[in-house]
């Protein structure tokens, strides 16, 4: 079986058509229509178009693999929010194989086989407080509760703030970090980091 043949991307956190065609000596056009079908008899698990992962790995991912495909699905984009919340101990509210991100391009959703990655866009001033740790670009806590009070501000995230542990998170950090980001977002911020 030709399947056999694709054990050799493995090793491989995902994988596409063209990858395909060369660990099996095939060409593009076939790899495409044996992706397809390894896809529909559930082999594969297709991650967006033309990535793959094979369906036994897709099982056996860890959270930081889970984080690698959400850096990778939406580029650029850092894992934010009640994903990075819950990462740091910060939130109660963890949703299993939920991953959170903030991006730049455009909000979207990707939900392959049981999981959900979602995006939210944010302007390009508000980029920033992340870094790359481990392969995996995530945000500071502080900045990740920022994003979620801007997002929840506007009415495009909720949050139940009694289930965060705000007493762990720099609220000097906070203040200084807010300062370009609207009113509205500020005020939030100041009271809950008064409480």
């Amino acid at each position: 079986m030709n399947y056999s043949k694709l054990k050799k991307l493995s090793g491989r956190l995902y994988f596409s058509s063209r990858d395909a065609a060369a660990a099996m000596g095939i060409k593009h056009a076939s790899a495409l229509v044996l992706c397809n079908r390894y896809v529909k008899q559930g082999l594969f698990v297709r991650i967006k178009k033309d990535f793959y992962v094979l369906d036994q790995s897709w099982d056996s991912y860890s959270r930081d693999d889970f984080f690698r495909i959400s850096n990778f699905l939406q580029v650029p984009s850092y894992i934010s929010l009640l994903t990075a919340l819950a990462y740091y101990g910060i939130s109660t509210q963890v949703q299993r194989n939920y991953f959170e991100s903030v991006c730049l391009k455009r909000s979207v959703l990707y939900e392959p086989e049981g999981a959900s990655f979602n995006y939210y866009k944010i302007n390009g001033r508000y980029y920033f407080g992340f870094e790359k740790s481990g392969g995996i670009f995530i945000a500071s806590k502080e900045k990740a509760f920022i994003d979620a009070v801007y997002l929840y501000s506007f009415g495009k995230y909720k949050i139940d703030f009694s289930a965060l542990d705000l007493a762990s998170l720099d609220k000097t950090k906070i203040v200084k970090m807010s300062k370009i980001y609207p009113l509205k977002t500020r005020k939030i911020l100041e009271k809950l980091c008064r409480n």
